[in-house]
């Protein structure tokens, strides 16, 4: 999917969208009103940036990580207060650079970060120890996704792979920030190997 030069950004603290992952939203506040009435009468998509650790306020583009997920609106549903209830697919990795607009919400001038594959024998034990961390989750009867382990099963690419476990299995955000900002699948799996392994606590 080709992806518009320029995009709204709604900014969440705590928060990431990696691509292929689904992300529930619920819209409120009057300024992501305005972005979302904006995305669904042109192209459907905004960024999710996650504000940066220690910035309780977020004042400016100072506060929130440029490395960002863009996502298309896949479903949504208004409410007659003006709220709505949404689901964002991720589709990249993008870096925003520049802003046009600040007011009432953030667009950005986006650049799409691709994914660099790793060597075929690495990335694919990488991925087979990824999916073996995941089953632990399961054996320990942690809540998961309804229909999770037949969606990994269909997955084969380790990017991919790596992106939807993380966005599933980590929790803490600075984690899933430093995840999302690397592009290079064999770093990335390592990265989600050892934090799903502080997550088991092994």
């Amino acid at each position: 999917m080709k992806l518009p030069e320029k995009v709204p950004v709604m900014v969440l603290p705590g928060s990431s969208l990696f691509p292929h992952a689904m992300l529930p939203l619920f819209i409120f506040e009057p300024r992501y009103r305005a972005m979302l009435q904006s995305a669904l009468e042109t192209d459907r998509m905004f960024c999710i940036a996650m504000v940066r650790p220690g910035v309780e306020d977020w004042v400016n583009s100072e506060d929130f990580h440029h490395v960002a997920g863009i996502g298309l609106v896949r479903a949504c549903v208004g409410r007659e207060d003006g709220t709505s209830n949404l689901v964002l697919q991720g589709l990249a990795r993008v870096r925003f650079q520049g802003f046009t607009r600040t007011d009432p919400f953030y667009v950005a001038r986006i650049e799409e970060i691709p994914s660099i594959p790793a060597e075929d024998p690495v990335a694919d034990a990488l991925a087979a120890k990824a999916r073996e961390l995941c089953r632990r989750f399961k054996e320990r009867d942690l809540e998961l996704p309804a229909q999770l382990e037949q969606y990994l099963a269909q997955i084969h690419e380790p990017g991919v792979l790596a992106d939807v476990i993380a966005n599933t299995f980590v929790g803490d955000a600075a984690e899933r920030q430093r995840l999302l900002e690397q592009a290079e699948e064999g770093r990335r799996l390592r990265m989600l190997i050892k934090c799903l392994k502080r997550e088991l606590n092994d």
